[in-house]
């Protein structure tokens, strides 16, 4: 070892619709509209301007509710943006009623706003809709263009905006951001030596099976001070060469290897650090499925040892010792791509040893981006997710050690001792992520999946609660439940893919569901 899920929503018909954020103007592949009872979205050039692409919108007048639709990658936030712009180009000299409607599958009241065009042809820009008296977060924007009405046209829409700041395109950009923080450790301390928190970590010392740690590493983990301890405020990973003998093996190195207490799904780790000297050293900073059933893993002692790795997911956010002086990579370890993995990038950044750089990770159900001194440098985002190439949907839990040759190569033979040192570690998710307590899994039965209207949960403990969460972590249902079974109706939320959790006497469940 050390070595989302792809959003859709449906429409009315089976195909798919396209997540996308403000400005809307039509230049992008993301820019396509879902036309539903008997509309249709297409895009051409403008009448008045070849070089500009435009939306092209069809009514066929065969029902009164004919509309279009689009979905957000991102909710609009009516309490930051709350007028709506867009420009409207008529055939004919008629006025025309164009409505916006905003949804976001549930959570909030649906709103929309009514305005007539003038009685003009060619285009109109700057066409106001005022919600200035609304609040709350939308995710689904959709136009009817004379609604209630069975009026055949061709209309064209351009630049549709909220006034919102163009966001960058970069793909290495955050696509959530979670900045409230659910754990860390500060190593707050005074000038002396003083052990590690063993609330917060556990010290990993069982050798493997065979007596050695993987990749050829030369060295015994210990929970000794000598190789772990707080002083100034800073962690020490000290590893040092000693002849040292422990489960029966004897070694010339020892250092230490931390686990976190605390797993989580989706969010933000920063790790600010300074990483030993010498070659030979390896130094990691990287996260493990809760679930590897890895001997002497902590949450292997703990029950949770279910899945072998590489199938567990491994995300390292940093390693130093693989490549040159100064060049630190992150890599992906997944069963698609393991041992060797190509999914891994290097960068070269100034003097490690002795400059503290914050190494980042930021973990959504989309991608993972890796960051340092929070810039972008790598993107794992797999065309197809799945138990090959995304096992992250469920906790990881973080690790920190420094390793002594194997495939980090040969060591300095003047090496006698070298630290990596750990300012902090910081844990971030968004206020209303996916439930970050850690209870025993309960069985449950939850049908029909995919579902349509209705999904029904039952179970041998009495199910306390029910709560529905977005692709994004978002609440946007709870219900108390306190009976053996219930049956939940989803008809009013969007189609996709959600996440259901229920609780059972302090016991969780977390299940994927479809709606369709």
């Amino acid at each position: 070892m050390k070595g989302l899920v792809f959003v859709f929503f449906c429409c009315l018909q089976t195909v798919f619709s396209f997540s996308q954020e403000f400005p809307i103007d039509f230049s992008d592949d993301a820019d396509v509209f879902i036309g539903f009872e008997g509309s249709g979205f297409s895009k051409r050039l403008d009448p008045g301007n070849s070089s500009n692409t435009v939306g092209q919108f069809f009514n066929d007048g065969s029902s009164l509710t004919q509309g279009f639709f689009i979905d957000f990658a991102e909710e609009v936030n009516l309490n930051e943006e709350n007028t709506l712009t867009l420009s409207f180009y008529s055939f004919d000299p008629n006025a025309h009623t164009i409505k916006l409607k905003l949804e976001n599958g549930g959570t909030d009241p649906d709103i929309e706003i009514d305005v007539t065009t003038q009685a003009i042809s060619g285009w109109q820009h700057d066409i106001s809709f005022d919600f200035v008296e609304t609040t709350g977060t939308y995710s689904r924007f959709t136009i009817f263009i004379d609604f209630g009405t069975t009026q055949t046209g061709t209309y064209l829409l351009d630049d549709i905006h909220n006034g919102s700041e163009t966001q960058n395109p970069n793909p290495d950009d955050p696509d959530v951001v979670y900045d409230v923080l659910v754990w860390s450790d500060e190593f707050d301390s005074g000038n002396t030596q003083e052990v590690i928190d063993n609330s917060k970590w556990f010290h990993q010392t069982q050798l493997p099976a065979g007596g050695n740690w993987f990749n050829g590493e030369q060295q015994h983990y210990t929970n000794r001070i000598e190789n772990s301890y707080i002083q100034d405020g800073f962690l020490h990973v000290s590893a040092k060469k000693e002849v040292f003998t422990d489960q029966g093996e004897t070694k010339n190195y020892t250092s230490a290897r931390l686990n976190s207490k605390f797993a989580f799904t989706y969010g933000r780790v920063d790790v600010r650090a300074k990483l030993p000297e010498g070659a030979g050293t390896w130094p990691a900073i990287w996260t493990l499925g809760k679930n590897i059933n890895e001997s002497g893993a902590y949450w292997q002692t703990q029950g949770y040892g279910t899945t072998s790795w590489p199938a567990c997911g491994e995300i390292d956010i940093m390693e130093h010792g693989l490549g040159a002086v100064n060049h630190t990579s992150s890599a992906i370890h997944t069963p698609s791509s393991f041992g060797n993995t190509v999914n891994v990038a290097s960068q070269e950044i100034t003097d490690v040893a002795h400059n503290f750089h914050v190494y980042s990770v930021n973990w959504s159900p989309f991608k993972i981006i890796f960051l340092v001194d929070n810039t972008a440098f790598y993107t794992y985002e797999p065309a197809q997710q799945n138990s090959n190439t995304w096992p992250f949907d469920l906790d990881q839990y973080l690790l920190l050690n420094v390793a002594m040759g194997g495939v980090a190569g040969a060591i300095d033979p003047n090496f006698s001792e070298s630290d990596m040192i750990i300012d902090y570690v910081r844990v971030y998710q968004s206020e209303d992520i996916l439930s970050i307590e850690e209870f025993e899994e309960t069985s449950i039965n939850i049908f029909p999946n995919p579902t349509e209207d209705f999904i029904n949960i039952s179970s041998d403990d009495l199910i306390d609660e029910i709560i529905l969460f977005n692709v994004l972590g978002k609440k946007v249902l709870i219900r108390k439940v306190n009976n053996f079974s219930y049956r939940l109706p989803i008809h009013d939320f969007f189609k996709g893919i959600y996440f259901l959790e229920t609780w059972s006497n302090k016991k969780k469940n977390r299940n994927k569901i479809i709606i369709n």
